[in-house]
């Protein structure tokens, strides 16, 4: 039985990764639209989002002072914003930050919290819900989400504070542009420490990464091409050293799983020696590097194997803000995985405040998940399984 028979039909790729798809014509991938040309925009994509944030009347936030709490409401990337916030703010936050990911708001939610409701489309069930809610209960109101869409129409009528952003690509290749307008309201709430340099700073760092990593630039010399192949035909396991790389980390998992199909372990190091670590030790990890017959054909090894990628944050050197990360977890996983032979990538945090470290963080692995999706033959920016989940659901209420 073929794949239509299984009404599969669609479903495009190859097992097995070929370089060659990578260093060839890409023309088809970066044309307007595809998910190269959206990552390529990220740094335009800030600084639209950014203009739209300041002209959308977010200063009003600051008048009834410091909220109790703040919850960023929605799915997916939308939610992934508010675990932006949480990680830039700091642990030396004043209020908590919550990243809500199911409908409505936490019980407790009243007059004296702040919701933000982030929805790419502007149709999220979870985030049109979540501003229902904040609205009935008399909480302040922010929304984020397409132009002329339900959200908006919802805010309209809460008279709420809505910033429109036009919706050029899939949620989760438009993750600046939902973000910075989430730090901008946090920025006004007195939550954050956001100055215009820093925005600058973090969008100058997408265009460079943006040109290290374009299409018609060789494995060598291009780091996500590098990345990619490194990761091809392994289980990722990507770990971050701080709150900030560990926000990264999940990330990344994110878009391996969604553009290149990829199974993976992504979390903070924190939870890492908890338990996790022991996947070196595992059937993956040093069991499968031990059986590793050195003379033998690569092409003839069939063994999967734990590619481990570490991304590192040592923080700022002079930083009051937060605490200086811990960097013995970092360095511990690194020398456990060369004595068992596990292959591991080390991601430096590069950058001057924490947006900027942490868009260092995400952007050439963002690059990677696209390139190890287009080596499988795969189309990233079309992935019928989603599709189909939210026909089956949708048709489900």
């Amino acid at each position: 039985m073929g794949l239509e028979d299984d009404g599969l039909a669609g479903i495009t790729g190859d097992r097995l990764p070929d370089e060659r798809r990578i260093e060839g014509d890409l023309s088809d991938s970066i044309r307007p639209g595809s998910a190269l040309w959206a990552l390529a925009s990220a740094g335009p994509q800030l600084r639209e989002s950014a203009a739209l944030a300041a002209d959308a009347g977010l200063a009003a936030l600051a008048e009834e002072g410091r909220p109790r709490a703040v919850v960023v409401a929605g799915v997916g990337t939308a939610a992934r914003t508010g675990d932006i916030l949480a990680t830039v703010a700091g642990p030396r936050c004043p209020v908590p930050i919550l990243a809500h990911r199911s409908a409505g708001v936490p019980g407790w939610v009243g007059a004296a919290d702040v919701v933000i409701a982030v929805s790419a489309s502007g149709r999220s069930p979870e985030a049109l819900a979540a501003a229902e809610a904040a609205a009935r209960r008399g909480a302040r109101l922010v929304a984020i989400g397409a132009p002329d869409s339900e959200l908006q129409a919802l805010a309209e009528r809460a008279r709420a504070s809505f910033v429109a952003v036009p919706r050029r690509a899939p949620a989760r290749l438009s993750l600046w542009a939902l973000a910075v307008p989430v730090l901008m309201a946090a920025r006004e709430l007195g939550l954050v420490s956001l100055v215009e340099a820093d925005i600058a700073e973090t969008a100058r760092r997408l265009d460079e990464d943006a040109e290290r990593c374009r299409p018609d630039a060789d494995a060598y010399v291009n780091p996500a091409k590098e990345l990619a192949m490194n990761l091809a035909g392994s289980i990722p396991v990507v770990w971050g050293s701080s709150p900030l790389a560990g926000v990264a980390a999940r990330r990344f998992g994110d878009m391996l799983a969604a553009n290149s199909r990829y199974p993976v372990v992504s979390g903070e190091l924190g939870e890492v020696g908890r338990g996790r670590v022991g996947l070196l030790d595992g059937v993956f990890g040093s069991l499968a590097e031990g059986q590793t017959d050195i003379f033998a054909d690569p092409e003839d090894d069939e063994l999967t194997r734990l590619r481990i990628v570490l991304m590192r944050d040592d923080g700022l050197d002079g930083d009051d803000s937060s605490p200086k990360p811990d960097t013995r977890r970092a360095d511990a996983v690194a020398d456990l995985a060369s004595r068992r032979g596990v292959r591991c990538d080390v991601l430096p945090a590069e950058g001057g405040c924490a947006l900027e470290r942490l868009a260092s963080l995400i952007s050439v692995p963002d690059f990677a998940s696209v390139y190890l999706a287009l080596a499988h033959g795969l189309d990233p920016m079309r992935v019928p399984a989603v599709s189909e989940m939210k026909d089956l659901t949708l048709g489900a209420e």
